[in-house]
């Protein structure tokens, strides 16, 4: 019976006009991401998104997926790694990063943002095995997220 009123719920939350303006600030978020990333140099699989995911191809920077999500990890900045197609590598290793826009999305950002988050991806991606320079974006990232905390009202 519980899944029925989850499910009651959702599907009311879900014909809101709130969620609609969500869901087409979610997409146009990660269409903005995509844009940002394919002008930092990084080629996006199937050339953009029409969804909440980007996928990216590392390995054309001669860095593996496996590298790009740890040295992201310690930037302050959750991806997975994710094969690309025909990728070469193994699944554990991987030649591409999925980004997504859900969790920024939801904090509030927008596509200005976006733009800030393809410089922090581009810029740790590009010295991935530097520790200072990484604890560096993730102090600039943590000063975004405060910028647009989760629960605002609890704000001191």
């Amino acid at each position: 019976m519980h899944v029925i009123a989850a499910k009651a719920v959702c599907f009311r939350e879900a014909a809101t006009p709130e969620f609609a303006a969500y869901q087409k600030q979610l997409v146009a978020n990660a269409k903005r991401l995509s844009a940002a990333m394919t002008t930092a140099g990084f080629r996006i699989v199937s050339g953009g998104t029409d969804n909440h995911i980007v996928l990216v191809d590392v390995f054309s920077k001669g860095i593996t997926g496996k590298v790009a999500e740890a040295a992201l990890g310690a930037a302050g900045i959750t991806v997975n790694k994710n094969a690309i197609p025909f990728d070469q590598n193994p699944p554990m290793v991987a030649s591409g990063v999925r980004l997504g826009t859900p969790a920024v999305t939801t904090r509030g950002m927008g596509e200005a943002q976006m733009d800030e988050i393809a410089g922090f991806i581009s810029r740790a991606l590009a010295s991935p095995e530097d520790g200072a320079a990484l604890t560096m974006i993730k102090t600039e990232v943590e000063q975004l997220c405060r910028k647009f905390p989760l629960y605002p009202e609890r704000r001191a």
